[in-house]
């Protein structure tokens, strides 16, 4: 048995794939521990896992410039603080191998020292998004040097200093590679239901030939009920069945629900996209991946996370799908759908793109290459 240590950056769509890798080693007989800010170890104990929780991720956030939510994140992704407690963890648990979020800078600095293997997860494209990820850990990187502290490598250091870079997403969909990365594995997206994300039963006939519509919107924005009731509004008229997923974050009784609608905190995207005709979504990699795996055509409106206006134009480049702006109304949402609705061309673009992802196992693969990371074997990469 291999016990591999997780240094998560547990927010958004970046947990699902890393639960599903961790699944996927758990199955081969390998122990998988995470450790991550203390408000989502609870999450992760839910899967089954060993969560710790950072006892010191907000203890040096006073001296961080106070840029509301972003301050927290900063502060517990960079501090020397959290360095100091990570040591302290991997001496307490004494991995075989290191596995750390590709934005969490603190972690990605000190891993490479404690003699192991090590791998850094991307959770989306890379070469397609480097702009975007250089901009986000630039801009970390200034927020702790504004808190005092001593700065840290450049991204770039951070992630070639690695054992291993596994990027979760389609290879064939990224960008080119730049040169001297050898280190880089696409294995294929992780779509892997979280276990609150089950089965539900839908309030129409199993029958019904009406087109349905699924609405999912990334978590880290559903606290903005606001932008939920605008796909409501949006859809209200379309003929179509609406499945819209809320999350925790808000209360469907919250909402106002036109008759073609149906709203639930969770549910298996999964078994919904394979009879859904739509996916509203903001373009997180998560679901947009989904989406294609089924051929499902998106509108897609792009929340604030770096990696989905990108998504966005890479699915209107495919053909599989429209991208709106991130403050789209109710009206522009109801054109756009009944657009892609109307017709077989979107469609058949969503399907034909569907071939990229279809077969991909993304857990498995990224099991491989951690075995093989451990075994100290070379692995070729999964197209």
């Amino acid at each position: 048995m291999t016990k591999y240590l997780w240094l998560s950056h547990s927010s958004g769509g970046n947990l699902p794939p890393s639960l599903g890798v961790a699944h996927a080693l758990r199955k081969r007989g390998h122990e998988v521990v995470f450790a991550t800010k203390p408000d989502t170890a609870a999450r992760i104990e839910g899967e089954g896992f060993r969560g710790i929780g950072f006892k010191n991720a907000y203890t040096q956030v006073d001296k961080y410039p106070d840029m509301g939510p972003i301050t927290r994140i900063a502060c517990s992704l960079t501090s020397p603080d959290v360095a100091a407690e990570i040591k302290e963890v991997v001496a307490a648990e004494q991995p075989d191998a290191i596995l750390v979020d590709a934005m969490f800078p603190a972690a990605l600095d000190i891993a490479p020292s404690f003699g192991v293997p090590t791998s850094v997860f991307c959770h989306t494209f890379l070469w397609r998004q480097m702009d975007a990820w250089q901009g986000i850990m630039t801009k970390l990187g200034q927020l702790r040097a504004a808190a005092g502290f001593e700065p840290l490598p450049d991204m770039e250091t951070l992630w070639t200093a690695q054992t291993r870079m596994i990027v979760t997403s389609v290879e064939t969909l990224d960008d080119a590679p730049l040169p001297g990365w050898d280190h880089v594995t696409h294995v294929g997206p992780v779509l892997d239901n979280e276990t609150p994300a089950q089965p539900i039963d839908l309030p129409w006939a199993a029958d019904d030939a009406t087109p349905l519509v699924l609405v999912s919107y990334t978590t880290t924005e559903l606290g903005a009920p606001d932008k939920v009731q605008t796909a409501l509004d949006g859809l209200a008229d379309l003929e179509a069945h609406v499945v819209v997923t809320s999350s925790m974050a808000i209360d469907p009784a919250a909402l106002t629900i036109p008759a073609n609608a149906h709203v639930v905190r969770y549910a298996d995207h999964n078994a919904l996209l394979e009879r859904a005709a739509l996916c509203v979504t903001h373009g997180g990699h998560g679901t947009m991946m989904r989406a294609l795996k089924y051929g499902v055509p998106m509108v897609v409106i792009p929340g604030f996370p770096h990696d989905q206006v990108p998504n966005a134009g890479l699915v209107e480049k495919l053909g599989a799908g429209l991208a709106l702006p991130g403050d789209a109304d109710a009206a522009a949402l109801a054109e756009a759908a009944g657009r892609i609705m109307a017709g077989p061309s979107f469609k058949n673009s969503a399907r034909e793109n569907a071939k990229a992802v279809r077969d991909l196992d993304g857990a498995s693969s990224a099991a491989d290459v951690l075995e093989a990371l451990v075994a100290n074997k070379v692995t070729e990469t999964v197209a």
